[in-house]
């Protein structure tokens, strides 16, 4: 072959301090993994010797530990965005080490086309296969890809044999034409496709790191009582939207977040007989999918990513003529495109840390100011959505958090987005209610029963105006918690 090939730690020495690393993947599938690692060596090597060494770095969407986790440990990121999940990464985060910005999934990819963060001087691209002509076949992610790939300077390529070749034809890659020169988006359906099976670049600027790892995908936590009530709640509000008319009886595409809860509620939906097969257009495509696409459930499944466990991929790579004809995988500029989002009806169910009772949401920080993964694509799918469902236990720390509160401590998704409430309890139906009608709804229906009462006499004791929020009282189950380590212990103020 033509291209040009080197071991991890000669194609590591590429990148220089100060640079601008854009690295597939969209969550831990499709991140490189081997070079990241030779990378943070470089870095402790020039911080032993009183060198600065940190880079900028771009992904997809958050990446596996062989990625954020290592590099984090080594102080090797200056700059860090749209999205991450590792404890490593968060710690040094919150510590104020690593500049993180929170950005929408969609985003990123033309924020980088447009210039805001300046040139990427670096991209790292898994992939599955390579050819002479400049053809990149990526493994189970795809994130900003085409464009890291196509504005970088160099392109080094971590061909891992672990994925087989033959994913050539799972994934549809383009890029939309930037404004003022862009047109609509050809998806009209969840199977439609725009673009190429690979990315295309001038194989001139290609390094090729050959690997053979396997991925980082654990398995997600089980299914508990609370998690299947609340997928059971999600998939009777379903079949009770289709009988009142407001939800069609052949459904709508449906897109769930990452995480146990997100399994659960897919789970369910595939139990529940009234709800009729359907297809998914989300973001990351979890173990749930890939189940119900087996036992025919789950009709077709467009997504950024195969967000799975390593047994789940496995199979998927035994039996990839089944699962060629089921999955597609595209960029994050496609996958959770908001034009996309409205124009298919998808029904949008992501998770919350925190509600309040006016049904604002909190997707991101504890306690306010500690962040925990980011906003990821909720945001993208909650304000295009036919329906947006955030879904979330009553209470967390063994019942010392209610998850339901006057007032979020951090606001990333406001109550006009914000469509339909679901815990453990019920579903709050928000959809045309005032202020004070939601606060009853969520309340009565979400909130713990220990907690109501203190949140009524919250509500009850508010000030006269369209929303009745009392700015005094407003953060008194926070600081309960912060003082005490129980909201229970509430105490409110004299107005």
């Amino acid at each position: 072959m033509a291209l040009r090939f080197l071991t991890a730690d000669e194609a590591a020495r590429l990148v220089k301090n100060g640079y601008n690393v854009g690295c597939s993947g969209f969550t831990h599938a499709g991140c490189p993994k081997v070079v990241p690692g030779e990378i943070a060596k470089i870095a402790e090597e020039e911080h032993a010797k009183g060198n600065p060494f940190k880079i900028n770095v771009f992904t997809g969407a958050s990446t596996g530990d062989k990625l954020d986790g290592v590099l984090s440990r080594a102080q090797a990121i200056n700059f860090r965005t749209p999205y991450q999940t590792n404890k490593s990464m968060r710690d040094a985060i919150n510590e104020g080490e690593i500049k993180f910005c929170d950005l929408h999934l969609s985003t990123l990819a033309q924020d980088l086309r447009y210039g805001y963060y300046g040139p990427i001087d670096v991209a790292i691209i898994e992939a599955c296969d390579v050819t002479e002509d400049g053809e990149i076949v990526p493994t189970c992610g795809v994130g900003i890809s085409p464009t890291i790939a196509n504005m970088a300077e160099v392109v080094i390529v971590e061909l891992n044999r672990w994925n087989p070749k033959e994913m050539r034809g799972m994934h549809d890659i383009a890029e939309p034409v930037d404004p003022p020169h862009r047109h609509d988006l050809h998806i009209f359906g969840v199977r439609d496709r725009v673009g190429k099976e690979y990315i295309k670049v001038d194989p001139a600027k290609i390094i090729v790191v050959e690997t053979n790892e396997e991925n980082e995908g654990g398995p997600f936590a089980p299914v508990d009582d609370v998690t299947a009530k609340i997928g059971e709640n999600v998939a009777n509000f379903f079949v009770n939207e289709m009988k009142e008319g407001r939800m069609p009886e052949s459904f709508l595409p449906v897109q769930s977040g990452v995480g146990n809860i997100a399994n659960a509620v897919l789970e369910a939906m595939g139990n529940n007989k009234d709800i009729p097969d359907f297809e998914v257009y989300t973001e990351v495509i979890q173990d749930a999918v890939i189940k119900l696409m087996e036992s025919g459930r789950v009709k077709f499944a467009s997504g950024c990513s195969l967000t799975v466990s390593n047994p789940c991929i496995e199979n998927i790579y035994k039996n990839l003529d089944f699962f060629k004809e089921k999955l597609l995988l595209r960029p994050s500029e496609f996958s959770n495109n908001p034009e996309m989002i409205r124009r298919l009806g998808i029904i949008a169910i992501n998770t919350a840390i925190e509600a309040d009772i006016f049904g604002n949401i909190n997707s991101t920080h504890v306690m306010g100011t500690k962040m925990m993964n980011g906003i990821g694509g909720s945001g993208d799918f909650t304000r295009g959505a036919y329906v947006s469902i955030f879904v979330t236990p009553s209470t967390a720390k063994g019942g010392k958090i209610s998850a339901i509160v006057p007032a979020v401590s951090h606001e990333d998704h406001s109550e006009h987005s914000v469509k339909i409430i679901i815990s453990e309890y019920g579903v709050a139906d928000l959809r045309g209610k005032c202020p004070r009608d939601r606060a009853l709804e969520i309340i009565n229906k979400c909130a713990h029963p220990d907690y109501r009462p203190l949140l009524l006499e919250y509500l009850e004791n508010g000030p006269q105006g369209q929303t009745p929020m009392d700015v005094y009282n407003c953060f008194a189950f926070h600081k309960a918690f912060l003082e005490t380590g129980d909201m229970h212990n509430v105490k409110w103020e004299n107005r």
